[in-house]
């Protein structure tokens, strides 16, 4: 079948809009008309390289939509279920066994490769194969194929479709990083260094923690005050100071958590000198370069007891921590709709201008 997408077909490029050709889902594939698609730095980051899926290429995944067709063997979900869809994983390896498959022992091939196991992907451009199957979907798109394991059935007779796909990715990784990852206790202190998608997701996840300090370093004033609005007991404006001074103003011994989401070696530095004793970081940022590493002492790290976690996609089951969320939105403790800005697909260089401008937190592209 025909359908509409934007392609990447060069780093640090503008997107187009073209036709491309899909095919019926295969044995365990799941065909979704896309109601709406978050975009997500990490697209951006594939489509400039730092993840080398070949180009051209299909990205975007954080889709949700309605189910169009299922291939053999799929008894998860039926044509006209409404779905989320997430990121892929085998189910058969030590971590898929543990619920946590965001640790996927094959997860790089599964998500970063842009082809099925096979080398296909499924779906063609001006005859010829073009790189699909990011993160189990390429979801920027009228329609995506992607995998049973990768969807997510849901009620949306009272939610809105279109804006549910963040929760794939984005808002789960900063929710789940503290509620899950973290799993921050009642009463507990944590600064959140950014106020993206992912920082102000984590503002809301420490809030349903019952976090009781809760503090954001963010640039943007108009997100500092989105923060505050959400529950952020704190804001910090990092050009205004020492951020590490302000924090310990705040919270004198230092604070419990720390959450990252940034990649930047020094704001990573600096959230690591703002722990208390036994303290734990946090880590979801994409770095500015593959090699980017950290200057540790190693004295304070054994001294203090401090930890470091790296955390992919908020250490998310999506079968259970997704509709989590879903549950938490409709009772209106994670109004995740209140970051959102809804663009055309034809208008993506437009919103990818805009989250970088910082005039709207989460672009969500409708097809």
């Amino acid at each position: 079948m025909k359908s509409i997408a934007a392609i990447a077909r060069e780093a640090h490029r503008d997107f187009t809009i073209e036709t491309v050709d899909i095919d019926q889902p295969r044995p365990g594939e799941v065909l979704v008309r896309i109601a709406g698609v978050g975009l997500c730095h990490t697209d951006l980051v594939a489509r400039d390289q730092f993840i080398p899926i070949p180009l051209p290429a299909i990205l975007g995944h954080e889709g949700a939509g309605i189910v169009e067709a299922v291939g053999d063997g799929v008894t998860k979900v039926r044509a006209g279920d409404a779905v989320i869809l997430g990121f892929a994983s085998c189910g058969r390896c030590p971590r898929c066994e543990e619920d946590l498959p965001s640790y996927c022992r094959e997860f790089p091939a599964l998500n970063y490769s842009g082809a099925r196991g096979d080398g296909t992907t499924g779906v063609m451009l001006d005859g010829e194969q073009v790189s699909a199957n990011f993160f189990g979907q390429s979801s920027f798109a009228g329609h995506a194929l992607t995998h049973e394991r990768n969807v997510v059935r849901i009620d949306a007779d009272d939610v809105p479709l279109e804006l549910l796909g963040p929760l794939g990715c984005g808002f789960q990784t900063g929710a789940g990083g503290v509620m899950r990852s973290l799993a921050c206790p009642a009463g507990s202190s944590i600064a959140i260094f950014g106020g993206g998608p992912v920082g102000l997701a984590a503002v809301m996840g420490a809030v349903i923690r019952n976090c009781a300090t809760i503090i954001l370093v963010e640039p943007f004033a108009k997100r500092r005050d989105l923060a505050a609005s959400l529950g952020a007991t704190h804001v910090i404006d990092p050009a205004a100071g020492d951020v590490a001074a302000a924090i310990r103003a705040i919270s004198p011994d230092g604070v419990e958590f720390a959450f990252e989401t940034s990649g930047r070696e020094s704001v990573v530095e600096t959230a690591l000198g703002v722990l208390t004793s036994h303290g734990l970081l946090g880590l979801v940022g994409v770095p500015p370069r593959p090699e980017s590493s950290l200057s540790v002492n190693l004295a304070s790290l054994i001294t203090f007891g401090h930890r470091i976690h790296g955390i992919v996609e908020g250490d998310s089951d999506l079968d259970t921590f997704i509709p989590e969320l879903v549950a938490l939105y409709r009772s209106g403790r994670f109004p995740f709709d209140r970051l959102i800005e809804t663009f055309p697909l034809d208008r993506i260089n437009d919103a990818v201008a805009a989250q970088l401008r910082g005039d709207c937190v989460k672009a969500v592209l409708i097809p």
